[in-house]
């Protein structure tokens, strides 16, 4: 009878803990004092390093692009509302240049914040390389007119490297989440 139960515990033990091995994790901040409905375009930063990784830079963007203009938003070249800033890594380590990107970091003057203001993720995260464990997106909207982070979001995510086609679903799933609140419900008016 001991046997047993401690069978059932081992197999609830392992239930219990795989699911959370592979879950994505989202953190997401934004400035509290932001009327986010006024805006209505968005560019995407330059990056300033070669794309590592092709085929998984495209799925980002394009998931990030549909993501947005499913809540309105409109990519333009040129002079967005917003400008996007997308930074990220695989691997161990840090998205930095010894890490490997998945997605450039920004290189423009660095964004004015008011911490006073923020509430949630880690502000400025992507200019400052967060850990990469083993998929890190990081995303920052930055208001064009005042240079100014508005909304800053991190996901990380697990990913099996040999399964390469489920590992893009996974990225897209990953990016759906860490958009679900943008933008933010409370808004000032």
């Amino acid at each position: 009878m001991t046997n047993r139960r401690c069978w059932f515990l081992a197999w609830l033990m392992v239930i219990t803990v795989t699911p959370c091995a592979f879950t994505q994790k989202v953190k997401v901040g934004y400035d509290k004092s932001t009327d986010f409905s006024k805006y209505k375009t968005y560019t995407w930063a330059k990056p300033e390093t070669p794309i590592a990784r092709p085929v998984l830079f495209e799925t980002v963007v394009g998931t990030i692009d549909q993501e947005l203009q499913s809540r309105g938003l409109e990519r333009t070249d040129k002079d967005g509302d917003l400008t996007l800033i997308a930074a990220g890594g695989m691997e161990y380590g840090s998205n930095l240049p010894a890490g490997t990107p998945i997605l450039p970091v920004y290189g423009g003057p660095p964004p004015a914040m008011n911490a006073t203001m923020w509430t949630g993720a880690n502000p400025s995260s992507a200019a400052s390389g967060p850990i990469v464990a083993k998929g890190t997106l990081v995303l920052e909207f930055v208001d064009r007119s005042q240079n100014k982070v508005i909304w800053n979001g991190v996901v990380t995510r697990t990913f099996d490297p040999e399964q390469k086609n489920k590992g893009l679903v996974l990225a897209q799933k990953a990016i759906v989440k860490l958009l679900k609140g943008f933008p933010p419900q409370h808004s000032s008016k």
